[in-house]
């Protein structure tokens, strides 16, 4: 019996996963011994048979060098080709539904102000950047370790710093910042879901731990502007508009968030995707429970 072909999502990641595999120089043996996963496992994962979980495409990147933002958008175009989720009916979709909720419309008239656009690109060699720091940081620390204490002991009254695992900044502090790069999108709530008349996908997200806000989107073209922003109340006058451009076919295929902005329980947030097809602006917004 013939094994069905994978997604297009799923063909698409296992592509790049054996590109980072020949990059490495390791063989299916020399990546089971190196990660926590097996040779027949990895079998699997590059050649699209199966998804593989998070933790393998994150212990590849590290093998490779690789800066895993990339890899992990397209295992999150890949997990919801599998869930379902991509394939949901087209139209405005709330999940979980807020009970105040309010109805969603769109603008009638004018344009939102100008945001303030992410460099997509940037995010790539922020992600290097965080390495190379990371890699100076702990250099630095041990050699504050040898240095002799005030009792003439190795770092006697010295301890290192602690490792950062959480989010790395909260509210105000995470304004246009990316979600990726400040763990706020770790474990994010999906406060409403919208299909658009070009068969682009919009989500607007939500963290608790962070207290902010953003919007992201799939299934795009070169072109396609998608723009958020968080008020109060419902008609009340948000805070800064934030947007992101689809620039390039590696955008187009991949997730694409706006920057963060703050937000608190009970803000209306909006988003708002603007077609590089033209037809007309497309909003929707939901509101975030108490």
């Amino acid at each position: 019996m013939t094994a069905p072909s994978p997604s297009p999502g799923r063909a698409r990641l296992a592509d790049v996963l054996r590109e980072l595999k020949d990059r490495t120089g390791l063989s299916l043996a020399g990546l089971a011994a190196r990660t926590t996963f097996s040779k027949s496992s990895w079998d699997r994962y590059l050649n699209g048979r199966t998804l593989p979980p998070r933790d393998a495409v994150r212990e590849l990147c590290r093998l490779a060098g690789e800066p895993e933002g990339r890899c992990l958008a397209l295992w999150e175009i890949a997990e919801s080709e599998g869930s379902g989720r991509a394939a949901e009916r087209a139209g405005p979709v709330t999940r979980p539904a807020p009970p105040a909720t309010p109805p969603e419309t769109a603008p009638t008239g004018g344009r939102h102000p100008a945001p303030e656009y992410s460099a997509h690109r940037r995010a790539t060699l922020a992600a290097v950047l965080a390495s190379v720091s990371a890699v100076i940081v702990g250099a630095l620390a041990a050699v504050v370790l040898l240095l002799p204490g005030r009792d003439g002991g190795p770092g006697a009254a010295l301890s290192p710093p602690p490792s950062a695992t959480g989010p790395r900044c909260r509210g105000a502090v995470c304004e246009g910042k990316s979600p990726m790069h400040m763990k706020c999108a770790a474990a994010p709530q999906t406060l409403a879901a919208y299909r658009t008349a070009t068969g682009a996908w919009l989500e607007l997200r939500y963290s608790h731990e962070c207290g902010t806000s953003w919007a992201r989107m799939w299934g795009t073209r070169i072109g396609d502007r998608l723009e958020m922003s968080a008020a109060p109340r419902a008609g009340a006058a948000g805070g800064r508009v934030r947007g992101v451009r689809i620039e390039d076919g590696v955008d187009a295929d991949s997730y694409v968030y706006t920057p963060m902005t703050a937000a608190a329980p009970g803000s209306v947030v909006r988003a708002c995707f603007d077609p590089a097809a033209g037809g007309g602006e497309e909003c929707f917004d939901s509101r975030i429970a108490r």
